[in-house]
């Protein structure tokens, strides 16, 4: 079975991917820009900069992504577009929360200013959305595609876990 996770920045999806796949003893891919930047040795911020003018980052991140999932036979992958990208997940959760939540949460992980987290949030997800419509021609708040949707700031990590978790096995059982 295959898990696509996906959502915008400060939703979740790490913590969300790493719970349910620990739950489940399934391998856990997230590969994320952080990961291509520090292999790269760019700083994050400097790195997404570039992959505003170079389409082949977001295809090479992507490309690598759904291969390591496919490599598997039982994964959680968490990504911002896991579950566009990831055609052959057997369930697609999309996270939400406001921008204003993720912010707040980004704040808490890697401190600096909330006004300034806020704002950054803001045009993070501005470039993303653009980028991706660019790319791939998708549409990162269309949610119609999920098979789940789920509110995080409505629940814990731990909740949301459990949610997600309960529905792959009521799947693995025949359940609806």
């Amino acid at each position: 079975m295959r898990i696509a996770i996906s959502g915008k920045s400060g939703c979740g999806n790490t913590t969300v991917s790493t719970l349910v796949a620990g739950h489940l003893g399934y391998a856990l891919i997230n590969f994320t820009f952080r990961n291509l930047a520090k292999e790269r040795n760019v700083d994050f911020w400097e790195f997404c900069s570039m992959a505003e003018q170079d389409d082949s980052i977001d295809r090479e991140l992507d490309e690598r992504q759904v291969a390591m999932a496919m490599a598997q036979q039982n994964c959680v992958l968490g990504s911002r577009l896991a579950i566009w990208m990831l055609i052959e997940a057997d369930l697609k959760v999309y996270l939400t929360a406001s921008a204003e939540v993720r912010a707040e949460r980004i704040h808490m992980r890697e401190g600096g200013s909330p006004a300034r987290r806020l704002q950054e949030t803001l045009e993070r997800d501005a470039n993303d959305t653009a980028r991706y419509r660019r790319i791939y021609g998708i549409d990162n708040s269309d949610t119609s595609i999920a098979d789940m949707v789920i509110d995080t700031e409505a629940h814990t990590p731990q909740e949301i876990a459990a949610l997600i978790v309960a529905r792959i096995r009521s799947m693995e059982s025949g359940q609806p």
